[in-house]
């Protein structure tokens, strides 16, 4: 599995926003992915584009109710037609069923399109391990390859670099220095991976949907290396999460014209794929071998869940990170794994832990934007909200507190039940809190138990009567 650091979220996020760089890249770029979204239903009318979200999700409902049934539909159709099935449970069992493949075969250069279940599971520093050299063909991917980075977005994994960093990064790892346009970079890196593509073995990708139906493999890409890498080697291996999956054509039809207006503000993405296994006796082009990995690594937790299934109709068009407040602050490297935004604080923490990524759930100001801009209607706030009392009144391997706080909720409770205490506490609480008021309110303050509140928030200070005093007070003045 991909590198896990979900419980560095505080830290990471606290550094994001300190980078000024940073901060004005996220405002101007996550600002145009969704002005061209709202431009794209416009065009086609919102009450069209509300039609399709609603059939859509229709769709997913049932194909995740009917997992089961279309998994094996799926199964019989990839069969028939030539291809290889293998289920991997695990992360380790993807890469097994890849590397015990790679190794048959005697494969040793692989090139693959973008897919975020490859990073999922670490898959390119797996591939270097057992001699099979890994190479991204999707400009952005390839950029973040260069320097050893995860992607940023779901959509634009390079997303974070500005075309001066880029060109830098072109002069240091590939000896191409004085490249200063964004059509000398895209040529150039066209130019040096055109000889990898033909030379290539391996092609290794992800998919947007699975279809049962036809068994077939549906990629939607802006660069057509997707084609490439499904076409040119004598193996193609789609490694795709088992999510994906929906029942038939006719049903596709309604989410290739949801994904690219949610994702991009595209009308239509330049290729759609559909590939369905090795080709045939009259077939030019196309694999020798296909193989279709199906992986779960954390999803039946998900599907078990009666709230939480829901997370599982994601299509991964990145809509609900450009519009969150959190996203657009601190951007994806500080959720710590591969699937960041909204989406990710919910299937990040179930996927890889709910006590490592405890922090994410609660890196939503729950505004309900990612549920309005979703193109299936996920109800994140309200899976989050779901999460956190996990998190809170769990069982205890789901609870996140530590022995302070929870010394802390005992001390409170034992406050609460005894009037005289309270009083008393109250009381030495007032006296001890006025050198720090102003107003009325508490400011930002050093105090270790008050600081991570007051950093960003006042907090009232405590009234010198008590509130049955104010209470009392309060009815005498109704009376009169």
């Amino acid at each position: 599995m991909a590198e896990i650091n979900t419980d560095q979220f505080p830290q990471a996020s606290a550094k994001a926003l300190n980078n000024q760089q940073l901060q004005e890249y996220l405002t101007r770029s996550m600002g145009n992915f969704d002005s061209a979204r709202k431009q794209a239903i416009e065009d086609v009318s919102q009450e069209i584009w509300e039609g399709l979200r609603e059939k859509a999700r229709q769709i997913k409902k049932h194909t995740i109710e009917n997992l089961d049934y279309y998994l094996d539909l799926l199964y019989e159709n990839v069969t028939r037609s030539g291809g290889f099935v293998h289920f991997a449970t695990t992360d380790g069992q993807a890469r097994d069923i890849i590397g015990h493949i790679s190794k048959n075969r005697g494969l040793t250069k692989a090139i693959k399109s973008k897919s975020m279940v490859s990073e999922e599971v670490g898959l390119n520093k797996y591939l270097e391990s057992v001699g099979v050299e890994p190479i991204e063909t999707d400009l952005g991917e390839y950029i973040i390859q260069l320097v050893d980075e995860t992607p940023f977005h779901i959509i634009a994994p390079a997303l974070h670099k500005t075309r001066q960093q880029v060109g830098e990064i072109f002069a240091e790892k590939l000896n191409r220095p004085g490249l200063n346009t964004i059509e000398d970079m895209a040529g150039t890196a066209r130019e040096i991976l055109r000889d990898k593509l033909l030379s290539a073995d391996l092609g290794i990708t992800g998919a947007n949907f699975l279809v049962a139906e036809t068994g077939s493999v549906v990629l939607v890409t802006n660069e057509g290396n997707g084609r490439f890498c499904t076409s040119k080697p004598n193996v193609h291996i789609a490694l795709v999460g088992m999510e994906k999956l929906i029942p038939s054509i006719e049903d596709l039809s309604v989410f290739i014209r949801l994904l690219p207006k949610a994702a991009t503000g595209q009308r239509i993405t330049s290729y759609t794929t559909h590939v369905f296994g090795p080709k045939t006796l009259s077939e030019e082009d196309g694999p020798d071998e296909f193989h279709l990995i199906i992986v779960d690594n954390g999803r039946s937790k998900l599907l078990e869940d009666p709230v939480l299934r829901e997370a599982l109709y994601c299509i991964r068009c990145g809509a609900c990170l450009n519009t969150c407040p959190i996203y657009r602050k601190v951007g994806g490297h500080s959720y710590g794994w591969v699937y960041p935004g909204p989406i990710g604080a919910v299937v990040t923490p179930i996927m890889t832990g709910l006590k490592k990524g405890k922090d994410l759930p609660f890196a939503s100001s729950l505004c309900g934007a990612c549920r309005d801009v979703c193109p299936l209607k996920i109800d994140i706030p309200h899976m989050l909200l779901n999460m956190r009392s996990k998190l809170m009144e769990g069982t205890s391997d789901q609870r996140k507190r530590g022995v302070t706080e929870k010394l802390a909720s005992f001390a409170y409770k034992k406050l609460m039940i005894n009037v005289g205490a309270l009083s008393i506490f109250r009381y030495i609480a007032y006296l001890l809190q006025k050198p720090f008021i102003r107003n009325g309110y508490l400011g930002k303050t050093s105090i270790p138990i008050l600081k991570n509140w007051t950093n960003s928030r006042d907090l009232p200070g405590i009234p010198k009567k008590r509130f049955s005093q104010i209470w009392e007070e309060d009815q005498f003045k109704e009376q009169q």
